[in-house]
């Protein structure tokens, strides 16, 4: 059996929620996936963060309540997505960077026809959202009520005791900051080096 997480879970600090959220279970309509890797990100404390030069029209939902998505684009090619955490007015979303597959492999695999292994399915944060089928309609859904089926559940699989952490990727702000949390030995886990190009505009925060 497994429960949706409920916005008690969202609505604390994002340093204390993103490594929480590892072995979590991210749903969306007929795919399913264990979180494996997450990477948190703050308000004015964080020159990496879309929020660090406070509210614009793109990052309003960071400010907003914890549980809902943040969604944005990139490179003009690429979604990726956000948990919003901690409490309304206080920015801070987790990005979701890495799941392993646990449901509709095959549905994955049609939307990532690029990927030649389970494993490269998902192994990245605008993969993710490719293969689960997250895009620009997402932004703001809740996941808290499972708005257009999405949802983040908790199996009953504990987050590791000893997360491997580290600093985020492809950012030229913020570097210095260990703020990636990843399930150590999963191999979904994307590489730390090189700094991989998806999702590379959070170094120029919004």
């Amino acid at each position: 059996m497994s429960h949706r997480l409920g916005r008690r879970f969202f609505a604390r600090p994002t340093l204390e929620v993103a490594p929480d959220l590892l072995n979590k279970v991210l749903v969306a309509p007929g795919v399913a996936g264990r979180i494996v890797e997450v990477e948190a990100y703050r308000g004015s404390d964080d020159p990496g963060s879309h929020a660090f030069r406070g509210v614009t029209p793109r990052t309003e939902g960071m400010f907003g309540q914890a549980g809902h998505l943040y969604v944005y684009f990139t490179y003009g090619m690429h979604w990726c997505a956000n948990v919003v955490t901690d409490q309304t007015g206080t920015p801070g979303a987790v990005l979701v960077r890495a799941v392993a597959p646990l449901r509709g492999v095959a549905l994955l695999r049609g939307r990532r026809p690029a990927a030649k292994r389970d494993v490269d399915i998902s192994n990245g944060p605008a993969k993710l959202a490719q293969a689960f089928g997250i895009g620009e309609m997402h932004d703001g859904a809740d996941l808290v009520r499972a708005e257009m089926g999405v949802s983040i559940r908790d199996d009953g699989t504990p987050p590791p005791t000893s997360p491997a952490v580290g600093p985020r990727i492809g950012l030229s702000q913020g570097t210095e900051l260990p703020w990636r949390f990843a399930t150590d030995g999963a191999p979904e886990v994307s590489r730390p080096a090189p700094p991989s190009p998806l999702c590379e505009d959070r170094a120029r925060p919004r």
